[in-house]
């Protein structure tokens, strides 16, 4: 390897610039301060670099740090703080390259070797037990082990008071003084002849911590392991570490993991049982079915992983957390409250609020009235039938609205006038669940967000003359829930602006949607158990968006569905031919009028404006398409099943979709477009 190649090691942090939105990492085992930054000339100098193994070389450009509690140890390099794209870049350019996974130990061993210090060197041997004090004398690289002894003065802290000197070389001497490069963590030297060794320890200690699977090499495809696993890996470890993934995703993910590898590890021992034994008892054959169960499991919660790693499909599928807020329902008493919300109560606004909310009704007299400074406090006090009366101000919150009650929440005066807006770090600003939800005359203002401004889990949430201003994802309407959003304006969201799930029902009437990554994502997976989300979209605009104004999510084929079709091509004879592209034809011109129905049915003149219209009956061919060939997987799984269900065409069906008078426009790649997956 060249000094030139040897000094790209060190370089990157100059060459790629510093990264605003990238932050440091902590691991498990830190320094008492937070780490510093990089300097700004850490290994800039190629010349300097290349020859940081000399003794001669002007010093360390590593951080040092001292051990959390470990007072009388030296202090060791600090290598915790790198950056994404620095370790992006390291295993991408310098360790991995395009190995496959069976190759990434060969990789990995040939890079030590030619950066890693083979003596000479003491290091701090950490385990959750204890920490020892070591000297390396020799590296064995193909096992990506270090040769050890104890350094001396001997040091040694555990929290086991009967842990010895002796129990240590014992227990060196059954490792036959062999230890992993992943538990050594590297003396601080001044003269920076270590430097490039603590760094290729570190990422050694990285990659097997958070990125290598004990299944990878049985994965083998076209796609080099780096593309196919360390990248998605790494950007979802550093998303999580700058909060940009849900917590509840989060813990999904690392239970999924936990399950996985438990499941490996059964499936590996009951492999190799299998293996080493000959005869053909009955035994064996349960092994074998145990062992088929056990594949399948890992193979499922394999996919789930891939589907939270890669941010592509994390965003388009999104993260369906359960909620799990409870109803309080009906008071004992069946009162229902109304609540107040101002920071100042004075005499013209409680007189404003007889007049106008208070005393509209004869027998509102009778109303209890309960006044709040802030809106989150009055919305958790609320029962089943409430109202939330909001009085003009700027309320700042911490907190989630979660509403699990049929209740009223309404601003008093203009959306611009009663501002909510919510600061710090956290995972949603309101959940819904409650059957009866309405929101009214309220801007929300989003801030440091991970998910959505408003989630709709279940039940009906009307949303009337407001304005979401968004962080993340807008509004997301769960399976089964039902969202209807009229007069109000959304914008801001860098992910979609509204997320319509399969089996909800959205209606969508004189409103804004724009200024966001896509304006709304409607999904539809593979499970033909899930329907075409029922839409009403009636004159709307959607504009501004950085990808499409709406953007169906649909999978590649029905691979099934076109395997019949081929296998009827090749056996039916030309009469069942004829009587099929009969059915087809009916069938079509029963889409054709459904689609003319769909964009005609509130009566409404057509738009005249083409990129309005094209864009109005585009949708609703794709969702209209998509919808029939879910119908006829589903009889066809039924008929596989020997249940013979009624052929039901197109106008029969239930109208699921209105969409018309909604513009389009300057949408980054137009009105409508479809993602595959």
């Amino acid at each position: 390897m060249s000094d030139e190649w040897l000094a790209g090691f060190g370089l990157w942090s100059e060459a790629m610039g510093p990264d605003p939105d990238a932050g440091s990492e902590r691991t498990g085992w830190t320094a008492e301060e937070e780490p510093a930054p990089l300097e700004k000339g850490l290994f800039q100098d190629g010349d300097s670099c290349s020859d940081s193994s000399s003794p001669h070389s002007p010093g360390s450009r590593l951080p040092s740090c001292p051990l959390q509690g470990k007072t009388h140890f030296p202090d060791m390099f600090q290598t915790g703080h790198l950056l994404f794209y620095e370790r992006f870049r390291a295993y991408q350019d310098y360790i991995l390259a395009d190995c496959k996974a069976s190759e990434v130990r060969d990789f990995t061993a040939e890079f030590l070797e030619k950066v890693l210090e083979p003596s000479g060197w003491r290091a701090v041997w950490h385990t959750s037990a204890f920490d020892v004090l070591v000297e390396v004398v020799d590296v064995d690289f193909a096992a990506l082990k270090a040769v050890v002894r104890l350094a001396d003065p001997y040091l040694c802290e555990s929290p086991v008071s009967t842990f010895t000197v002796e129990c240590v070389r014992e227990l060196l001497d059954l490792k036959g003084q062999r230890l992993p490069l992943q538990e050594l963590w590297v003396v601080f030297d001044e003269s920076g002849a270590f430097d490039r060794t603590a760094l290729a320890i570190e990422h050694v200690r990285f990659f097997y911590q958070h990125i290598w699977r004990s299944w990878d090499e049985e994965e083998e495809d076209e796609y080099d392991y780096f593309v196919r696993c360390v990248e998605p890996r790494l950007r979802l470890h550093y998303d999580i570490l700058e909060d940009r993934v849900p917590s509840g995703l989060v813990a999904d993910y690392r239970s999924l993991l936990s399950q996985c590898e438990e499941s490996y590890r059964g499936f590996l021992n009951l492999r190799s049982s299998l293996s080493a034994c000959d005869s053909d008892s009955e035994q064996e054959s349960l092994s074998m079915v145990e062992g088929l169960k056990l594949y399948s499991e890992v193979e499922q919660l394999k996919r789930k992983l891939k589907l939270i790693e890669s941010p592509l499909l994390r965003y388009v599928f999104g993260y369906q957390k359960n909620s799990n807020i409870q109803a309080k329902g009906i008071r004992p008493n069946g009162q229902k409250v109304t609540h107040v919300v101002s920071p100042v109560i004075v005499v013209g606004l409680l007189q404003s609020l007889l007049r106008d909310k208070l005393c509209q009704e004869p027998g509102k007299e009778e109303t209890e009235v309960q006044f709040h400074r802030d809106p989150l406090s009055a919305v958790s006090a609320c029962h089943e039938g409430d109202t939330v009366i909001i009085c003009p101000g700027h309320y700042v919150v911490h907190g989630t609205f979660s509403i699990a009650d049929s209740i009223e929440l309404e601003g008093y005066g203009l959306p611009d006038d009663i501002v909510i807006e919510k600061r710090g770090k956290g995972d949603s600003f309101v959940d819904c669940t409650g059957a009866d939800i309405k929101i009214s005359s309220i801007k929300f203002v989003q801030h440091g967000a991970v998910e959505g401004i408003l989630i709709i889990h279940r039940g009906r949430t009307t949303l009337e003359s407001c304005v979401l201003q968004c962080e993340t994802t807008g509004v997301t309407v769960r399976t089964s829930a039902e969202f209807l959003m009229q007069t109000s304006d959304l914008y801001g969201a860098k992910g979609a602006g509204i997320e319509i799930y399969p089996g909800s029902t959205c209606t969508l009437r004189d409103s804004g949607i724009h200024h966001c990554k896509e304006g709304i994502l409607i999904k539809d997976f593979l499970d033909e158990h899930y329907d075409i989300p029922k839409i009403s979209m009636v004159n709307n605009v959607i504009h501004n968006n950085e990808g499409y104004g709406v953007v169906l999510v649909k999978p590649t084929i029905f691979s099934d569905l076109q395997e019949d079709a081929r296998d009827a091509a090749e056996e039916n004879n030309a009469l069942k031919t004829q009587t099929s592209g009969e059915a087809e034809a009916v069938e079509r011109g029963d889409l054709e009028e459904l689609i003319a129905c769909a964009t005609g049915r509130v009566g409404l003149a057509r738009p005249e404006g083409p990129e309005q219209g094209e864009g109005d009956s585009e949708i609703v061919s794709e969702l209209l398409a998509a919808s029939t060939q879910k119908g006829q997987l589903r009889r066809k799984r039924l008929s596989e099943l020997g249940i013979v269900q009624a052929g039901d065409s197109l106008m029969s069906q239930e109208m699921f979709v209105s969409i018309v008078g909604n513009q389009f426009k300057w949408n980054g790649k137009g009105s409508f477009g479809t993602f595959l997956f």
